[in-house]
C-alpha cells in the first residue's frame, strides 16, 4: 500500500463528503431537524457521521429504521433533502490540511476535481459557497452521467473534462465504492482514512494503492 505512483500524475480527483469537505455537521443537523419535526428521537452524532457518505436514504433509514413503507421513506427523504438544501454550508468546511494540499497541487500544476454521488443541485451550491467551484478542474455529480460510482462512467467523464488519461489520475475517497470506481476506471486509488468510515470496515480489504490519515500525506504518494 506504500508504492509511489510511477506514472506522472496530472490530476487528483476527490470524493466530496468525507474526503474533500467535512459535510457531516450539516447533514447530521438536518437529520436532527427532521427527527424533531417527526417527534422522533435524535441519534448521537457519532452514529450519524459514519453513514454520511452513504447519502440521504441511508441517513433517513438509520434514524427511522428499515421497515418503513416505501411512501413514508420517500416522504422523509424528500423532506430531509429540503432541510439540508436550506442548511447546506452552515458548518461544512474543507477538512484540516485540505486547503494547503489544494494549494500545493495548484502550485505544482496538478489539477484537481470532484467526483461525487451527491446530486448536482446540492454539490454545485456547496462548492460555490466554499469558493471551490472556480478552483476545481471538474465537478462531476451523481446526475452528471447515467451511472454512479462504483461504475467507472463518472471517472471517465472527469477525465474528459480535465483532458487527463485515467492512468494519470489519482482518486481519493472514504468509501469502498470510491476505491472500486477508481480501480474500475484504471486510476490510482487512495483511501481517506480520516473520512466517514465505519469501525466495522477494514479498509485494507479495499486494496487501494495508498492510504492517508490526513490530507497532506497525499503529497508523499504523489
Amino acid at each position: 500500500m506504500t508504492t509511489p505512483a510511477k506514472t506522472k500524475i496530472s490530476t487528483v480527483l476527490f470524493d466530496l463528503d468525507g474526503t474533500l469537505i467535512d459535510t457531516a455537521p450539516d447533514m447530521a443537523a438536518a437529520l436532527e431537524i427532521l427527527c424533531d419535526e417527526e417527534q422522533h428521537p435524535r441519534l448521537p452524532y457519532d452514529e450519524v457521521r459514519p453513514e454520511v457518505s452513504n447519502g440521504s436514504l441511508a441517513l433517513v433509514t438509520l434514524a427511522f429504521g428499515n421497515r418503513l413503507e416505501t411512501q413514508t421513506l420517500q416522504r422523509l427523504k424528500t423532506r430531509y433533502l429540503e432541510i439540508y438544501q436550506n442548511h447546506l454550508a452552515v458548518h461544512s468546511q474543507l477538512f484540516d490540511e485540505m486547503d494547503p494540499l489544494l494549494q500545493q497541487l495548484e502550485k505544482n500544476n496538478i489539477q484537481w476535481g470532484v467526483v461525487t454521488n451527491k446530486p448536482g443541485w446540492l454539490t454545485e451550491p456547496l462548492m460555490a459557497a466554499l469558493k471551490l467551484d472556480q478552483r476545481a478542474a471538474c465537478i462531476v455529480s451523481s446526475d452528471s452521467t447515467k451511472n454512479r460510482k462504483p461504475h467507472p462512467e463518472p471517472m471517465f467523464y472527469a477525465c474528459r473534462l480535465t483532458g487527463a488519461q485515467p492512468e494519470q489520475c489519482v482518486y481519493v475517497g472514504d468509501a469502498r465504492r470510491d476505491i472500486e470506481a477508481g480501480q474500475n476506471a484504471g486510476m490510482k486509488t487512495v483511501v481517506a482514512e480520516y473520512g466517514y468510515i465505519s469501525e466495522q470496515e477494514n479498509t485494507a480489504d479495499w486494496q487501494a494503492d495508498y492510504s492517508i490519515q490526513r490530507p497532506l500525506q497525499l503529497l508523499n504518494y504523489l
